[in-house]
């Protein structure tokens, strides 16, 4: 739950969108279902970036609380490269979003599809890292 908003190792934001008890997931080109999320575009902020990259992926719109950072350090990636793009140590921050309008699906980004599913279901869908479960019990603790 540490407080990143002003931090410059912010590599990316991402986040569980729920409507009716359900949560959204995208199918992203090449990484399968997944949660929206994203890289922050100059001058946004954090939370600008996850509302842009929830209407680009998802085509939703809704109210945001954060929920915390997962830390990523490249101390034992041999392919990291020192002054490239992500910082030797970096955070992927993490919101939830309660779903207030949900547009068209118009396929006009990098996803395919849209999918609601039930939360304990997730873990069998997603194809991302075990954390993401974790970020996700802390989820549904927020009300």
């Amino acid at each position: 739950m540490k407080d990143l908003s002003d931090s410059k190792n912010v590599t990316s934001v991402h986040g569980f969108c729920f409507s009716q008890g359900n949560i959204l997931l995208v199918h992203v080109n090449g990484r399968g279902f997944n949660i929206p999320g994203g890289h922050i575009d100059k001058g946004e902020t954090q939370e600008e970036a996850f509302h842009r990259e929830a209407l680009e992926e998802g085509y939703v719109k809704g109210k945001v609380q954060y929920i915390g950072a997962i830390e990523v350090s490249h101390e034992n990636n041999p392919l990291f490269v020192p002054g490239g793009k992500y910082p030797f140590i970096g955070y992927q921050v993490f919101y939830r979003m309660a779903i207030e309008e949900c547009l068209p699906f118009r396929r006009e980004n990098e996803t395919t599809s849209r999918i609601w599913v039930e939360p304990e279901e997730v873990p069998y869908v997603i194809n991302d890292h075990e954390l993401s479960i974790l970020v996700l019990k802390e989820a549904l603790k927020i009300r």
